[in-house]
C-alpha cells in the first residue's frame, strides 16, 4: 500500500517536470553558464605587419644616358681684339720669359736645324743683361715682342701712364742691344689682359698678341706631356706658347724635335706677320 506522504511527493515531482518541458517547448532558453574569469598576464601584443607586396614598390627611375656633346668651338680672337692665330694654314711659336743663357741658345739652335722662325717674346731687363741674345735673335730672322719690363702680371690694372712707361722702356732696352729693330708684338704676362693694356700695346705700334695652345711647360709637366698637349690641341693657325726662359726648360727643349717634326708635316710652321 502506497502512503499518502509518498504519493503527495510524487505528484509533485511530476508537476515540476512537466513545468520544464513545457517552458522548454516555448523557446525559454535555460540560464546561461559563465566561464571562470583568468587575469591576463600581459599585454597583447599587435600582430606583425605583413610585408608590403613587390608590386607595392615604385620602380627604380631609368637614368637614361645624356648625348655626347661635341667640344665648343674656340674662338678666334683672343680677350680684347688680341691676335689669337696666324691667319693661314701653318702654326706659330711663341717663346715667352727669356732670353736666357741656359736655355735661349738651345732653342736657337734646334729652330736654326729645323729651318723653322719663331716671335721671341722678351723681358726687358733680361734683354739689358743678355743684350747678345737678343741680337742673335734678330740675326737669326726672328720676331721680337715686348713681355714688359719685369713680368708684371698686374701692369694692365695699373694707369696708362704706368703701363705706357714700362713698355716704353722695355722696347729702349731692346734696342739697346738692335737699334732699329722691329718690336711688332707686346703680349701680357700670364695673358692678364685689360682694355688699358691693349690699348696702350697698340698705340705703340705693337699688335696685342695672345695664344691659342697652351701646354702649360711653364708647371714642367715633362716632355712627354709637353709633346702630346700640343699636338693634341693645334689646329690650323694656332698660336703655340712655350717658354725659353723663368726657369728649368729642359721639358719643352727636349719636345722641340718632336713638336717641329709633327707640326711642320701637319700644319706647317710660320712666322708671323
Amino acid at each position: 500500500m502506497i502512503r499518502p506522504a509518498a504519493l503527495a511527493a510524487g505528484l509533485v515531482l511530476v508537476a515540476l517536470l512537466t513545468g520544464a518541458c513545457a517552458n522548454d517547448q516555448h523557446g525559454l532558453a535555460a540560464a546561461p553558464s559563465f566561464a571562470p574569469f583568468t587575469p591576463a598576464t600581459s599585454a597583447p601584443q599587435p600582430s606583425p605587419a605583413a610585408p608590403a607586396s613587390p608590386s607595392a614598390v615604385p620602380p627604380a627611375p631609368t637614368v637614361q644616358p645624356s648625348p655626347s656633346r661635341p667640344p665648343a668651338p674656340r674662338a678666334t680672337v683672343g680677350p680684347y681684339d688680341t691676335r689669337r692665330l696666324t691667319g693661314v694654314k701653318g702654326v706659330a711659336l711663341t717663346f715667352d720669359d727669356g732670353p736666357s743663357p741656359d736655355w735661349t741658345p738651345k732653342v736657337l739652335d734646334q729652330l736654326r736645324a729645323a729651318r723653322v722662325k719663331a716671335t721671341f717674346c722678351l723681358i726687358g731687363s733680361k734683354a739689358r743683361k743678355y743684350p747678345q741674345l737678343v741680337a742673335r735673335i734678330v740675326r737669326e730672322g726672328h720676331n721680337l715682342c715686348n713681355h714688359s719690363w719685369q713680368h708684371d702680371l698686374k701692369l694692365g690694372k695699373k694707369s696708362e701712364g704706368e703701363i705706357r712707361s714700362d713698355l716704353l722702356r722695355t722696347n729702349r732696352e731692346i734696342r739697346r742691344a738692335v737699334p732699329g729693330a722691329k718690336i711688332g708684338y707686346y703680349r701680357q704676362p700670364g695673358g692678364e689682359w685689360t682694355p688699358a693694356v691693349a690699348r696702350v700695346s697698340r698705340e705703340l705700334g705693337m699688335t696685342p698678341l695672345h695664344w691659342d695652345v697652351d701646354p702649360k711647360d711653364w708647371d714642367k709637366p715633362g716632355a712627354a706631356a709637353i709633346s702630346t698637349r700640343v699636338i693634341a690641341q693645334s689646329r690650323p693657325g694656332s698660336i703655340i706658347l712655350l717658354h725659353d726662359g723663368g726657369g728649368d726648360r729642359s721639358g719643352t727643349l727636349t719636345a722641340c724635335p718632336t713638336l717641329l717634326t709633327t707640326l711642320k708635316q701637319k700644319y706647317g710652321i710660320v712666322r708671323l706677320k
